[in-house]
Order: structure tokens, then C-alpha cells, then sequence
């Protein structure tokens, strides 16, 4: 079972494999000599991918040519320098790239990259001649930033108006800040310059690896290859030893944009950032400089964010809301990742139900957490032991709260699942060979920890871990799901494997989940029982909105019978499709009266009719910049922080949320119309 789980998580794991061929690619003498990526790997290291990836296994004419779409995008993400006619000429040069990589022909991608370094000079050319003379700001000019809604200019002249327009949006986020039009200018031909220099002096194995990475990236959207660089860069996130704002990262369109929060991190404990939010400025210290960060390479961005613990970074930070496009700055103090602040934690909650005082308990999880010691800390110990502290204060039924829980340890979600029924199969994993069947997690603890009336909370960033524990609770009928319409839909697993010494690592998809009804939570997620309105439920947020994302797949119902108590003390009700309704009418009436629910269905309505272009005027709206200043005091003088303050204040905001609110309305209606209440006891 150690070797099943082990398997599981090897996310978190680095294994040394071989090459194909491997001993040809090492030099005589020191077989641990680093070498540096060549183009005489590429094929060898493609091969590596498909023998791992759960989905293909052959180099086709169709991945062929996702790899080259997305290699042409990783020259040019935001469509600013290439042209319609050199996206096809590369497209032309590149076709049959899997046989000329194999022949050790890389010439091609080479020449794409010369292609692009040609339009890069022509570009920066013109920008330094414009902003010099013909360059007047306007805050009325508007643009369409989303490279999906655009297409490759035709000719130059169209490649620069639609430039210009761009420089206006760049020059504006300077002024913005507070620096004069002529300061602005000034700034932004100095990264116009750097972008040059970068480009003309690229390094050969850096275009190797954006080769590699858009190969990965056409197998699935979380496969990937990591160069010598990002492999150390990895090492330090699964370490947890990162002293930074605790937030992952990716870059789309030339903006560096925050895909998820780390529990426990400065950025998820401030509540000021959220995932889909575009990072344009970075600043250090409380008067630093603020430096643009749009078009600059992830790497360079996550460097300047990170730092030392105790130290301020200043982030502005671009987001949609509504038809309008929201900037404000945030001040983060660095700071290594905190369990201790932001594990699972329960609030008990008192209402009256025909006369009677009914206590019912809220737990939060904001990640399935472990150290990978047996004797550290870790999600599922706490829980535990939260439920046998609810069940001394004789709690009614709980609310586990995984509406901000983007996963974590397997292990961990298995065990939660496990400690609202008996004994039961709670997740399988497919394998590439059909003839090894897949690998199965049973939870084998005979002890229901709580019996009682639950329910569970989610929305659209709930995924991974949380889609097995909520997925499997629901399977079984042992849970009401209340939420977005559905989580999240990622039902796949990774595994990071390592090359010879210099070569990186290869990040792959080797498998998919299923929760124990047969169902995959890829694309589809686990759908809510009760639907609240939610600002998360957009499009652009979910697996299925990724580019060449698995599609999902479903196996035989695995449910055990021994998961269920019908008679004794740790008997549970099976939550049935007509009480679930009836839950689901009484919610819609409080949901259709509730102030924060209308404003949330206004904001989604806004959003969906939102326009696909950006004024530069919104820059310049008022900014939310007092959240990062600090408090005075009665004297005039700053006041200090106070984390006992600040985290009753977080608090105070997290039990106001309408979710969590409807979440414990719902429970209370659980109790009051469950036909046989439940008698809560302590298990032995």
C-alpha cells in the first residue's frame, strides 16, 4: 500500500530515470558529468514522454501539429511580432519536425527563432522611433490584450497600429504609478532594449527547452519539461522552503498571471489576491521603484518576487471585475509557508430548531497538507481531531469547507473521506497498460468517525484532492454538495521524473482518477447538489478550458458495501434525491432574497457580457490602495501589525461570505427535516 501511494504522489517526487539510448548521449569519463541540452535530445527525451503519458504513445501528423502551434506561441504569446505570413512560413518549415528532430535536423527551429529575432528588431526599431516623435498618450485608446481574441497582424502596418496602441497601454501603467509621460517613455524603451539584447544573445539550449516544453504541453496542459534551472526552481516549491508570497505562477499573453494561492502563504493570508489575477509591476521595499513586468520572462518575474523573509514586495496587480478591468496595488511581506496559520480550523455555530438549542460545527481546509513524516503533521490527523472535539461538544451535523481547497496530499483525502463511513474504495487510478488494470485506495479504518448530517462545501477552484473527498462522499450518498455548479474537473495525476545531470526533468501525465462511483472528475468536476451562485462559476476557469486537456473518461462503479451502517451507534442516513430537493427548495427561497447573492449574479452577468478590449483610462481609476497601507494610530503614528487582530478580522470576513452562510442554512435544514435524527456518539 506504502508503494501504491508513493506512486500516487510522485508529483511531489524526483526519480532518476534513463534515456533511450542514454549511454550515447554521455561522454566518456564521469558518468554524472552535467551535460547541457542539445538538439541530439530532443528526440530521445519526446520518446521519454510518450513511454510515461497515459495517453499517447505515438508521434502523430495531429501532435505534430499542436507542437508547433504551441512553439510559435512561446516566441510570440501576445501576438505583437510575428506576421500572419511568417507564422505560416514557420508552420511550412516545420511540418514533418518529428523526423527532422530524429535525423538531429534542428536547423528549423533555429530559424523560426531568427524569424522572430528579425521582427523583434524591426519592432523595437519602431518603437524607439515613435516614442521619440508622433507619440501622444491618450487614456481614451482601447485594446484587445487577450491574444485568443486576436490574430497575427497581416502586414506591418497593421502589426503596428496595433502596436501603438499597446505602447499606450504600457506607457499608461507607468504614469499610472506616478512617473511623468516623458519618465514613462524613457522606461519603457529601456525594456524594449533589454527585450532585444535577450532576444540576439538567446542561449541554444533555452530554445531547446521552449521546443520541449511545447511538445509537452500538446500531450496535456500539465505535462512539461523542466530545464536544469526550473528543475532547482521546483525542488525549492515541493520543499516548501520558498521565502516569497506562496503563489504559483504561469505566463499568458505577456502577463505573468496567479493560478493558485498556497495556503498558509503571505499572498493567500492577505485575501487582497485571487487566481486569473495579472501581475504588471513589481516593486521592492515600501518606496521602491515600481518595475513593468509585462512581456518579461516568468523566470525573471518570479525572481524579482521572491526574496528574503521579512522583506516587502509590492505587486500591482490587473483584474477583471465586471465589464471594467480593476488595478490596485498589494503589499506582501515575504515569509516561508505557514501550516500552522492556515490549517484546518472549526467554528461552532448555535440556533434554535422547534425550541431546541442545535450546536452545529464548520470546518475549514484549505489544503490536504502533510509533512510525509508519520508522525508530523498533516490534514487528516487534524481533522480527526476536530470531529472528536465537535463530538465532546455534542455537534448535530458539520460543514466541511473545501470552497478554497486546490488539493494536495492523496494520502490525506483518502482518510478524510474515510472518516464519515465504515470501510469503503475511494479513488482509483488508471494505468497506461490496460492489462495492469488500475491501482486502488481504500480507506480500512473500521471506525466512523461522525455520523452525522453533513455537508460540503465547494465551488470552482475546489480541485484535485477536494473532487476525490467530495466526489467519493457523494458517490456514496453520504453528503449534500453545496456550491458553484461544479468544481474544478482536474481527474489527473503527475509525475516528475529526472534526466542525466544538466538535462532537466520531465513532468508527465501518467495517470487519471476515478472516485468510487466509476466517474472521472476530469472536465466534468464533481456537480454541486445545491447550486449557489458563485463568481468563480466563469469560463475561463476550469480543466476544460485548457488547451489540449484529457478528455474524461468513466469505469465500472467501484462502491463498497461495507462503507454503509444501517443499525448501531454509527448508523448514517443515505442522502436521498427527494431530501436533497426539498434542501434545494428552502435554499433557492433564502438564495433569490440574499443582497449578496444578487450582487454576485449582476457581477457574473457583467462578466459574461464583458468587452474583449481594455481602456487604458481604467488604469487610472481609483486604485484599492488602502488595503496595503498600514493603520494609524490614535497618536499619528503607524500602527504595528497584530496577527492576532489580523487573523480574527480574516475571520470576521470568512464567516460573512454568502456561501458559507447558505452552507450552514442548508445544514440547519438537514437536521430540522431529517425523518430519523441522528444520535450523535463517540466511537470507540
Amino acid at each position: 500500500m506504502n508503494h501504491i501511494k508513493k506512486i500516487l504522489l510522485s508529483v511531489a517526487a524526483i526519480n532518476f530515470f534513463v534515456l533511450p539510448s542514454g549511454a550515447q548521449l554521455l561522454k566518456k569519463g564521469n558518468p554524472f558529468k552535467q551535460l547541457v541540452l542539445n538538439c541530439k535530445h530532443l528526440d530521445p527525451i519526446q520518446k521519454s514522454y510518450l513511454n510515461r503519458h497515459i495517453n499517447h504513445n505515438k508521434l502523430t501528423k495531429n501532435l505534430e501539429a499542436k507542437t508547433v502551434k504551441k512553439f510559435i506561441e512561446s516566441l510570440d504569446p501576445s501576438k505583437v511580432y510575428l506576421l500572419e505570413s511568417d507564422v505560416k512560413k514557420i508552420e511550412k518549415d516545420m511540418s514533418n519536425i518529428f523526423a527532422k528532430v530524429s535525423r538531429r535536423e534542428c536547423k528549423v527551429i533555429e530559424n523560426a527563432q531568427k524569424t522572430y529575432e528579425t521582427r523583434v528588431k524591426e519592432r523595437v526599431a519602431f518603437v524607439k522611433s515613435y516614442l521619440k516623435k508622433g507619440f501622444k498618450f491618450n487614456k481614451k485608446t482601447s485594446l484587445i490584450l487577450d491574444s485568443d481574441k486576436r490574430k497575427h497582424g497581416k502586414t506591418k502596418k497593421l502589426s503596428q497600429d496595433y502596436h501603438k496602441k499597446y505602447l499606450q497601454f504600457q506607457v499608461g501603467n507607468y504614469i499610472s504609478n506616478g512617473d511623468t509621460e516623458a519618465k514613462a517613455k524613457e522606461k519603457v524603451t529601456k525594456n524594449y532594449e533589454r527585450l532585444l539584447k535577450k532576444v540576439t544573445n538567446y542561449r541554444k539550449d533555452d530554445l531547446w527547452t521552449s521546443y520541449l516544453n511545447a511538445f509537452s504541453r500538446s500531450l496535456d496542459p500539465h505535462s512539461s519539461y523542466f530545464s536544469k534551472e526550473m528543475l532547482e526552481d521546483f525542488r525549492i516549491s515541493m520543499s516548501l522552503s520558498l521565502e516569497g508570497i506562496g503563489a504559483t505562477l504561469s505566463s499568458k499573453d505577456g502577463f505573468t498571471v496567479i493560478e493558485q494561492l498556497v495556503p498558509g502563504g503571505a499572498a493567500f493570508r492577505s485575501g487582497q489576491l485571487e487566481p486569473k489575477d495579472k501581475i504588471i509591476a513589481v516593486a521592492q521595499g515600501k518606496k521602491g521603484a515600481v518595475e513593468n513586468v509585462i512581456e518579461m520572462e516568468l523566470r525573471d518575474v518570479v525572481r524579482k518576487i521572491r526574496g528574503k523573509k521579512g522583506t516587502i514586495v509590492r505587486l500591482s496587480i490587473l483584474r477583471e471585475s465586471g465589464k471594467t478591468n480593476k488595478r490596485f496595488m498589494v503589499q506582501l511581506v515575504r515569509d516561508k509557508i505557514n501550516l500552522e496559520e492556515d490549517a484546518a480550523s472549526i467554528t461552532y455555530i448555535d440556533r434554535k430548531i422547534k425550541g431546541k438549542d442545535t450546536k452545529v460545527g464548520l470546518i475549514n481546509l484549505p489544503s490536504f497538507y502533510s509533512d510525509g513524516s508519520k508522525k508530523g503533521r498533516s490534514a487528516s490527523n487534524d481533522i480527526k481531531k476536530l470531529i472528536d472535539e465537535a463530538k465532546k461538544k455534542k455537534v448535530s451535523g458539520l460543514v466541511l469547507d473545501l470552497s478554497q481547497n486546490g488539493g494536495g496530499s492523496l494520502d490525506d483525502a483518502v482518510k478524510i473521506a474515510g472518516l464519515f463511513f465504515r470501510v469503503g474504495n475511494v479513488v482509483k487510478q488508471s494505468s497506461k497498460s490496460p492489462q495492469e488494470g488500475e491501482i486502488e485506495l481504500a480507506d480500512d479504518d473500521k471506525t466512523v468517525n461522525f455520523n452525522g448530517p453533513l455537508v460540503v462545501l465547494t465551488s470552482k477552484v475546489s480541485a484535485s484532492a477536494s473532487e476525490i473527498v467530495s466526489g467519493t462522499l457523494k458517490d456514496y450518498k453520504r453528503a449534500v454538495i453545496v456550491g458553484g455548479k461544479k468544481t474544478f474537473g482536474k481527474g489527473t495525476v503527475q509525475s516528475v521524473e529526472q534526466l542525466y545531470p544538466g538535462l532537466g526533468a520531465l513532468k508527465t501525465t501518467v495517470g487519471m482518477f476515478f472516485t468510487a462511483g466509476g466517474a472521472s472528475t476530469q472536465h466534468t468536476g464533481v456537480a454541486a447538489d445545491i447550486v449557489l451562485p458563485s463568481s468563480y462559476d466563469v469560463a475561463e476557469i476550469g480543466e476544460d478550458t485548457l488547451d489540449y486537456s484529457l478528455p474524461p473518461k468513466k469505469i465500472k462503479s467501484f462502491l463498497t458495501k461495507g462503507a454503509y451502517v444501517t443499525s448501531g451507534k454509527d448508523k448514517w442516513n443515505q442522502v436521498t434525491p427527494s431530501f436533497i430537493r426539498k434542501l434545494g427548495a428552502e435554499s433557492t427561497k433564502r438564495v433569490t432574497k440574499s443582497k449578496d447573492f444578487k450582487k454576485i449574479l449582476k457581477d457574473l452577468a457583467k462578466a459574461k457580457a464583458k468587452s474583449k478590449t481594455i481602456k487604458v483610462s481604467e488604469l487610472f481609476e481609483k486604485k484599492d490602495d488602502d488595503k496595503d497601507k498600514p493603520e494609524a494610530d490614535k497618536k499619528g503614528g503607524v500602527k504595528k501589525h497584530d496577527p492576532v487582530q489580523a487573523k480574527k478580522e480574516k475571520h470576521e470576513k470568512y464567516m460573512k461570505r454568502a456561501d458559507v452562510i447558505e452552507s450552514l442554512n442548508i445544514l440547519f435544514d438537514f437536521i430540522k427535516y431529517e425523518k430519523n435524527p441522528i444520535k450523535v456518539t463517540s466511537s470507540k
